[in-house]
């Protein structure tokens, strides 16, 4: 039977009664100082995002793919050298590569986090890998120590923070754990614009300073191409400004998240992915609340009846999409990949979830079969 209320996966729309004044005077700010671009905005949030993070420095991009390739441009990657990453995060890195002219070079996660697994990471590096990139999914802080504790000296790690705004992970902060970080703003995000936006932090201050002539043509000097291929790929002052009255509540934010996500596992009758990660205090930040049901159509469908909304991140490994297949390679075989991409199921988990649908979808989890 139907129950007459309908819970959303997400509803944008709500963040209105929090921050929407605070965004209104910010944008009348931009608008009223006819500076668009590369302008007080932009270096004041790339100022206050690096030290949330504890970075060297933040580069404001266009978008979060932006910032993976222009991370990956910048730690060397050119025609028909190797990136090694996972397959299980949505295709963005492996597009950014392929954008860069490399290759993707594809290994298996970890069963437990679905992130990276370290040891296959290291197994697959050859004389042409340039970088290894590694994605906080879910909101997961992944453990980029023993990434970094295994691969040779001096091979780059690239971090995909673009789900894991604020977590942390043996004291430090995603963004600030390897050498660049990207990240993406997207409207959805832990923490989000209003439209495309991205950076790029991280502790190498070199590579830093080559990302940020790299986001502005290869410019060393106003129409100097010293740094080519360089491009176009600019934050703009309207989403800086609006990202720095956002930034002020992401903690309290993702708190609520977490607290959200943290009812969802003691309810539901599957695994939660965060829980089976043993992610530490601060190294989950709620950006998804992902479960495994043993019969994913069946729960979605169930779900569906009891007016809980879901999404599937992400359905389909990247050596499956055929755009990708063709440029990219596996390093061995990926059955933990292929079985994530199987049974992974998201729940809505966002802070502007009302009470009346906290209870209900806490209701119907502990309702379902296992």
């Amino acid at each position: 039977m139907t129950i007459g209320l309908s819970v959303p996966f997400n509803d944008l729309g709500r963040q209105r009664a929090w921050a929407g004044d605070a965004i209104d005077e910010a944008v009348a700010r931009v608008v009223s100082s006819g500076w668009f671009l590369a302008g007080n905005e932009v270096r004041e949030f790339e100022r206050v995002f690096a030290a949330f993070c504890g970075a060297k420095d933040c580069v404001g991009v266009g978008s979060g793919t932006d910032a993976l390739e222009l991370a990956l441009r910048a730690t060397g990657v050119t025609a028909g050298a190797e990136v090694v990453m996972a397959a299980n995060a949505g295709g963005y890195a492996a597009l950014a590569c392929i954008a860069a002219g490399g290759i993707p070079v594809f290994v298996d996660i970890d069963p437990r986090s679905l992130a990276l697994d370290p040891e296959a990471a290291a197994a697959a590096v050859t004389s042409h890998t340039v970088a290894v990139v590694i994605t906080h999914l879910y909101g997961i802080a992944a453990d980029v120590a023993a990434l970094r504790h295994l691969l040779p000296d001096g091979l780059p790690i690239v971090e995909d923070g673009s789900q894991a705004h604020g977590a942390t992970r043996d004291g430090k902060t995603v963004g600030a754990m390897a050498d660049l970080a990207a990240f993406s703003f997207y409207p959805t995000k832990n923490l989000g614009a209003l439209g495309d936006a991205g950076a790029v932090t991280g502790t190498n201050s070199e590579l830093l300073q080559l990302v940020r002539r790299l986001h502005q043509y290869g410019w060393t000097e106003r129409y100097l191409a010293a740094d080519p291929p360089g491009r176009n790929s600019r934050l703009d002052e309207i989403q800086a400004a609006v990202l720095r009255v956002k930034l002020e509540s992401l903690p309290d934010r993702n708190r609520e998240r977490v607290a959200i996500a943290e009812r969802w596992a003691d309810a539901a009758p599957w695994p939660s992915v965060h829980r089976t990660a043993a992610a530490g205090a601060g190294g989950y930040v709620g950006h998804l609340h992902v479960v495994r049901p043993a019969d994913r159509p069946a729960t979605v469908q169930e779900l569906q009846a009891q007016g809980v909304a879901t999404a599937i991140h992400f359905p389909i490994p990247d050596h499956h999409q055929p755009g990708i297949a063709r440029h990219s390679r596996i390093a061995n075989e990926l059955p933990h990949t292929e079985d994530a991409c199987r049974t992974v199921l998201s729940l809505p988990c966002f802070p502007e979830l009302r009470a009346d649908e906290v209870d209900h979808v806490a209701t119907v989890l502990t309702s379902m079969p296992s």
